[in-house]
């Protein structure tokens, strides 16, 4: 009885697979809706703040509060819900360059001329011009070399506004933030996430990527373009189960 679920498998895998490239099919791909995404939520929830709050007029009014909406306050992002902006600036170059080389050769050569008179012996029972005096005589070598280069130029400038989703209990903020732009029918994608401390956040409500640990950073797209340049999923699974 012929099987037929391995090629249902296989059917439903494609399926799914191609499900992401059907959304753009004869016009642009849709955004990522933002209605109750885990940035919204933060927004939505920003938990308890961190001080007490200003009851008074007088106080609110007051230049040298310690509110975020005086004068001089400090309008860093400190609490869960709050925005900063990730400044990501890669600038990188790296080249190596090895070579290795190495070679050995061995001689041996084993000879018999006199060991109890047994080669004298043995000589005359062996064919014409094969003796014992010379047994064994081996010669090897060997000879191996490699080169190898790396050559790396990266070079990324952008700017992407991050949520803080919460406040960890030893004060570090954890940050996530994604920016999508469309041009025609293809669509950048950005996400960044990590985590701060806020004191590395500058005044300017700004932090630098290489301040952020754990830091993921991904841009990418999605689009008519990168249909074509990606190989199809039917040949990614060969590429990845074939031995050759």
């Amino acid at each position: 009885m012929l099987d037929l679920r391995y090629p249902i498998l296989i059917g439903l895998l494609s399926f799914l697979a191609a499900c992401d490239r059907m959304d753009h099919i004869g016009k642009p791909p849709s955004f990522t809706p933002t209605m109750n995404s885990t940035e919204q939520l933060a927004m939505l929830n920003p938990g308890l703040p961190l001080t007490a709050p200003h009851d008074t007029p007088f106080q609110r009014a007051s230049l040298w509060s310690g509110g975020k909406q005086s004068l001089l306050g400090d309008r860093r992002a400190a609490q869960r819900g709050d925005i900063m902006t990730v400044v990501i600036e890669i600038d990188e170059a790296a080249e190596i360059s090895n070579s290795t080389s190495r070679s050995r050769g061995s001689t041996e050569d084993l000879a018999i001329p006199g060991l109890f008179g047994l080669p004298q012996r043995i000589n005359r029972s062996l064919p014409e011009g094969a003796s014992l005096e010379s047994a064994v005589d081996i010669s090897s070598s060997s000879q191996s070399g490699g080169d190898g280069s790396v050559s790396r130029s990266e070079e990324l400038t952008l700017r992407v506004a991050a949520t803080v989703m919460q406040v960890l209990p030893n004060g570090v903020l954890e940050i996530q933030g994604s920016q999508e732009v469309r041009v025609n029918f293809e669509l950048r994608e950005l996400l960044v996430s990590g985590f701060v401390r806020p004191e590395d956040i500058s005044r300017q409500n700004e932090i630098t990527y290489d301040k952020i640990a754990a830091a993921r950073i991904s841009y990418g797209g999605r689009g008519q373009i990168t249909d074509v340049q990606q190989p199809r999923i039917g040949q990614q699974v060969l590429d990845a189960i074939l031995p050759f």
